[in-house]
């Protein structure tokens, strides 16, 4: 296999693992449209590195579940059991989109979940209405999200960011959970700290969130050779939580345990950077630079 058909295969198996292949959006159309954010903002580069918002996306998914209010919306209008891996990718793919797509794109699939939200509500086992739009609950979603994908590019892609800079991308990143209905988003390193802290009264483990949790972290590609990979990022996303998270959810991991993961991330991180040449950060790029290019 030359160095050209190896770096087309990693990407088409990345490409399977994300929303990329679910279509309808050109990133690199209009040209010079900077979306929702724009290419010096800080959202721009911590999202546009596939490994670490990977791994992140795991971990934000399995905190999310920790919310009783979030469980039973998944438990009662999801297909969880059966498409764990699609929801990865409509996740992933509403990630790319309001981060690296066009205004239009972006606002097009922000509509779209505000629909898909109008109809998920219900009532917990234990008699308290829940529903999607409530934007408490949207509160708790970004939280376990941004929170996490930032976890993520500090550990693998950036440990050095700076204070000034991840306040920044909770600023910035705010904007997407405000345009889904949330209010009261905290905007800060500080104010997100303190916010899930505060959460942790409301948070349970019960057999349900078990029942999810298992789900999820059995929902490894179906390729065998894509597999490995998989399971590597589910413990990065177990390693990932909070250390009260972990242990409500009973996933503590052994320090051996936790460098042996943090080594496979790392090791495998180039590898990903190198093959991933029409990731959707790359093609925003080119939809920026065109427009500086048509003015020199």
């Amino acid at each position: 296999m030359t160095p050209n058909s190896l770096r087309q295969a990693i990407e088409n198996r990345i490409a399977s693992l994300t929303g990329r292949n679910l279509g309808g959006v050109d990133y690199t159309e209009p040209k010079g449209d900077p979306g929702l954010f724009g290419p010096e903002t800080v959202a721009w580069k911590v999202h546009g590195e596939f490994t670490p918002m990977m791994c992140g996306g795991i971990s934000a998914l399995l905190l999310q579940m920790l919310h009783p209010l979030a469980l039973a919306g998944v438990w009662d209008h999801s297909n969880f059991r059966k498409d764990m891996i699609g929801r990865l990718r409509r996740t992933s793919q509403f990630i790319a989109v309001t981060t690296f797509g066009a205004r239009d794109d972006a606002e097009r699939i922000l509509e779209r979940v505000r629909r898909v939200h109008d109809g998920v509500h219900g009532v917990t086992r234990d008699g308290r209405p829940y529903a999607a739009n409530d934007p408490e609950l949207l509160v708790w979603v970004h939280v376990a999200e941004m929170s996490r994908f930032l976890a993520a590019h500090r550990r693998y892609r950036n440990p050095h960011l700076s204070l000034a800079d991840q306040d920044r991308y909770f600023a910035e990143t705010a904007r997407v959970a405000e345009a889904l209905g949330a209010t009261n988003v905290p905007k800060s390193r500080a104010a997100i700290d303190a916010y899930l802290e505060d959460q942790r009264r409301y948070l349970v483990c019960d057999a349900r969130t078990r029942d999810v949790i298992a789900v999820l972290l059995d929902a490894l590609p179906p390729n065998p050779v894509v597999r490995p990979v998989g399971k590597l990022f589910m413990r990065a996303g177990v390693d990932l939580l909070p250390t009260w998270a972990a242990t409500l959810l009973s996933l503590e991991m052994s320090t051996p345990e936790r460098h042996a993961v943090r080594s496979g991330v790392r090791t495998l991180a180039p590898v990903v950077r190198w093959a991933v040449r029409n990731g959707s950060y790359r093609r925003a790029m080119e939809r920026m630079q065109a427009k500086e290019q048509a003015q020199t």
